[in-house]
């Protein structure tokens, strides 16, 4: 009968044990302390070891990982005696445990939260160690000594972390692969809501290589933080992100600027975002004119429902909740009748638009106030309400998620979000 081998056994090591253990020869004579552990980036990969950096006669000097020989026992033991006892100097990609992760905060990417690493778990498999997982308990000052039980320590999986390190060498490696992207923008700015300076400098960094997420997360960033991001950077840094968010949320960012920026930075943005702009600053923010957003979906009120859909398809440039309503007009542009997105797809597609939209929406006028606008939208269970002039001129529209931003207490960002009752299930870990 052939017996299949059995898969060697993991070997695991936490960082907490190793640190300050001496370092010694093949006769286990004392060379040093163990002061660090250096490991290299390899995208989705778990870090893999590639040295050590020892303590030795009072300076840190680089130990190659191929000179040791043992991380077993009481201390590590190298092959040779011989090391180079110039000062160790970090090279591109490599990060030190200690020094860069150990003790410091990282953004647990399926929780959406920044967490302390308590400790790191190290594992060897195929002879080769890598960095496999990361303690979130909190720890006491006892514990955190290295006099932790193995019930204390929750370990979770590398894979689920993105770490702050703030190395530059190390972030260009780790940007092409950067965890964060897998956020939604809201986390991400709950997350720089919650960050210190260096670790905002990090998670921006992060977002920057997609200019999209970018615009997108700073559409969600309370104001005030916005504000102290975006004016910490250059006027044509600014219009770059300003060209990509949507006019409303644009032009909010650019009246919190200091008056001298604003109209530098509204001259960088291109002519179709700045005439949108420039009309939503004329509008006092507490009304109707400054909460609405001016692009919207219209379709002649002599169309069919294929039409309409088909516009739909093609308005890819529009927020979804836009799309949830199209606004039919006439000749002269005047608002005939609005149509929900169910509606004609419940319809035939030859049913011609004027027999299923609504002939006498809820409208408001630009100068409406904001509390009045969501009483309407509560009242009639609207999505969108759109907003005209004295002549029935569509001039904007207003969704459910702007009046919801207006109306909230001025705290709501800080408040912690619900999990679903599922956010957990299948995890393993």
């Amino acid at each position: 009968m052939t017996t299949t081998p059995a898969a060697p056994a993991t070997r695991t090591l936490h960082l907490s044990e190793l640190l300050r253990r001496p370092l010694t020869d093949r006769g286990g004579e004392s060379i040093g302390r163990l002061s660090d552990v250096i490991v290299r980036l390899r995208g989705a990969e778990n870090p893999v070891v590639t040295g050590l950096v020892a303590s030795v006669g009072g300076r840190d000097v680089y130990v190659p990982i191929d000179q040791v020989s043992s991380f077993d026992g009481e201390s590590v033991q190298l092959t040779s005696a011989k090391l180079d006892l110039r000062s160790f100097e970090r090279r591109e990609g490599e990060v030190l445990l200690r020094a860069d992760v150990l003790g410091h905060r990282l953004i647990d990417v399926q929780s959406a939260h920044l967490i302390k690493a308590g400790d790191l778990e190290l594992q060897q498999q195929d002879g080769q160690w890598a960095l496999a997982g990361v303690d979130i308990q909190r720890r006491s000052r006892w514990l955190r000594r290295g006099h932790a039980e193995a019930g204390d320590q929750q370990f979770r999986a590398w894979s689920r972390f993105e770490p702050l390190i703030g190395h530059t060498g190390s972030a260009l490696l780790r940007g092409p692969f950067a965890r964060i992207r897998r956020l939604k923008p809201a986390q991400i700015a709950d997350l720089l809501e919650d960050a210190s300076k260096d670790e905002e400098t990090e998670i921006l960094g992060q977002v920057h290589a997609d200019p999209e997420l970018e615009a997108d997360v700073f559409e969600e960033l309370d104001e005030d933080l916005a504000t102290r991001l975006l004016g910490a950077r250059t006027d044509t840094e600014i219009a770059d992100v300003l060209a990509r968010m949507r006019a409303d949320d644009a032009a909010d960012a650019i009246s919190e600027l200091p008056q001298r920026r604003r109209q530098p930075v509204l001259d960088l943005l291109p002519p179709g975002q700045r005439t949108k702009v420039l009309t939503l600053m004329g509008f006092n923010p507490t009304s109707a004119g400054g909460l609405m957003g001016v692009d919207f979906l219209t379709i002649s009120c002599h169309a069919r429902v294929r039409e309409a859909l088909d516009a739909v398809t093609q308005s890819v440039s529009l927020q979804p909740e836009a799309l949830t309503s199209v606004h039919a007009l006439d000749d002269d542009d005047r608002l005939c009748g609005v149509a929900r997105l169910v509606s004609l797809l419940q319809v035939s597609a030859d049913t011609l638009i004027s027999e299923i939209y609504d002939d006498d929406p809820v409208r408001v006028g630009a100068d409406t106030d904001v509390v009045d606008v969501a009483v309407l939208m509560s009242d009639y269970n609207l999505i969108t309400i759109p907003v005209v002039d004295e002549r029935r001129k569509m001039i904007g529209v207003i969704t459910v998620d702007d009046v919801l931003e207006a109306t909230l207490p001025d705290d709501w960002r800080r408040r912690e979000a619900a999990q679903p009752p599922d956010a957990h299930r299948g995890n393993s870990e």
